[in-house]
């Protein structure tokens, strides 16, 4: 049984034989996101690809009684960029370590921001107005 609060992240991705090996390739968004870490150890699960398997863990989700994300679409809040993601945008926590991502920012730089899209482990944002540089 998977426990959905262990969940770092959920993709769909083909097994390719490279030589002697089997490779799963994760997708470069999964460690921009900072979901996983490079050169961590995982426990991976596998199960056959299908819409009704993806909408049974979308519904698991988003049922009630599991932690949802602590922020929503159109909330404005004050947050201090913390470090840079990848592609260089700046990144935010909130509660329980909730990725908030903001184009655009440095590290150190206080902002009021918008939330414009909340996804299950990290949503975006963009700046109104910076409060202290």
């Amino acid at each position: 049984m998977i426990n959905l609060d262990e969940v770092l992240c959920l993709f769909n991705a083909n097994i390719e034989k490279v030589d002697a090996d089997y490779i799963i390739k994760i997708p470069d968004e999964q460690i921009q996101n900072e979901n996983i870490e490079v050169g961590d150890t995982y426990r991976i699960a596998l199960t056959k690809s299908g819409e009704n398997l993806e909408m049974g863990i979308q519904s698991e989700l988003e049922a009630p009684g599991l932690p949802q994300p602590p922020v929503e679409v159109g909330e404005i809040r004050y947050i201090e960029i913390e470090s840079l993601g990848k592609q260089g945008d700046g990144i935010a926590r909130a509660e329980r370590g909730y990725v908030i991502i903001v184009p655009e920012s440095s590290v150190g730089e206080q902002v009021k921001v918008e939330i414009i899209d909340v996804k299950q482990n990290f949503a975006m944002a963009s700046i109104i107005e910076d409060v202290l540089e």
